[in-house]
């Protein structure tokens, strides 16, 4: 279940920097490269924040 959520926020989080950098201001692309760089991170340390944030809230591993 936690595998479902984590993919559906940082999917979401993606396209909407997309859309915002389209319609609002380029630099929301900032956004977006922040969310992969921390992707890359967490598959080198294994740890990530969204994970310990959404464990926290009672989502099921």
């Amino acid at each position: 279940m936690l595998n479902t959520y984590f993919r559906v926020i940082v999917g979401t989080m993606v396209l909407l920097s997309v859309v915002m950098a389209i319609y609002v201001h380029i630099n929301w692309l900032w956004f977006t490269v922040f969310i992969g760089v921390n992707l890359i991170q967490s598959a080198f340390t294994k740890w990530c924040l969204l994970e310990s944030i959404l464990l926290k809230l009672g989502v099921k591993k």
